[in-house]
This record gives C-alpha cells, structure tokens and sequence, in this order.
C-alpha cells in the first residue's frame, strides 16, 4: 500500500509519468474534454470530490514548476483563485483567457475531470523537476 496521499491509480500512474513540461489540467465537471485528449474522471456526484481535494491530491506527489488559470475565475469564483494563491504560490501562477484556457487543455497529457460545479474551476499545471 502507497503511504502517500494519492490512491488512485491511474492518476498516481499520470503523475509518475509526467516529464519536464508535461500538462495536466484540473477541471471542473464542464469543461470539455477536446477530442483525443485523456480524461481520468472522478466525478462521483456534484461537488464529490471538489476542485480542492483533488489539486491537494495531486499536488501531494506532482511537482508543479508553473500554473495557469482562467482570468475569469477572478469575478466568477475568487475563492479558487485564492486557493491556487496558497497552493502554488504568486510567482507560479499565471491567468489567461478561459478560451485559451480550453484550447491549451487540447495538449494536457490528461484533463482530471472533478465534481466541481463552480464556473472556472479548472488549472492547467506544468510539470517542474526536482532536482
């Protein structure tokens, strides 16, 4: 059995094998998933698991060198954009335009799609090294 906090094997798996670069999208239960691009999905029910469970989850074995988020997250739900804030830090962060946002995901090595139900719960982060 891992010790670590993440479970799931499949993201488990998702992280291990992430490169210098690599993108891995944390999403809401809407966004949409660009054809040919991974989905590992969670969603259970609404709000189960919620965007912070997961990013925790994820951040907990991933080692995240930047991140942007849509800049509408700023009007429409400022709680998350505070979370990103204390998770990840000012320097590492980076908002952008939801479109763009939905277009960059189409490169993603996988969309994790959560239960979230807050318009622009989602993060595009970039795999950093640790050494």
């Amino acid at each position: 059995m891992k010790k670590t906090p993440l479970l799931h094997g499949e993201l488990s798996h998702l992280v291990a094998t992430l490169g210098h670069g690599d993108l891995v999208v944390i999403a809401d239960a809407g966004l949409p998933v660009p054809p040919g691009t991974r989905c590992i999905d969670l969603a259970l029910t609404r709000g189960v698991p919620s965007f912070e469970q997961v990013l925790d989850a994820v951040l907990s074995e991933m080692q995240v060198e930047r991140a942007d988020y849509a800049a509408e997250m700023l009007t429409h739900s400022p709680h998350f954009e505070t979370v990103l804030h204390r998770r990840l830090g000012d320097a590492a962060l980076h908002s952008i335009a939801h479109d763009a946002l939905k277009q960059r995901s189409g490169t993603a090595r996988a969309i994790v799609r959560t239960g979230e139900c807050s318009s622009y719960a989602n993060v595009i982060l970039y795999a950093g090294v640790v050494f």
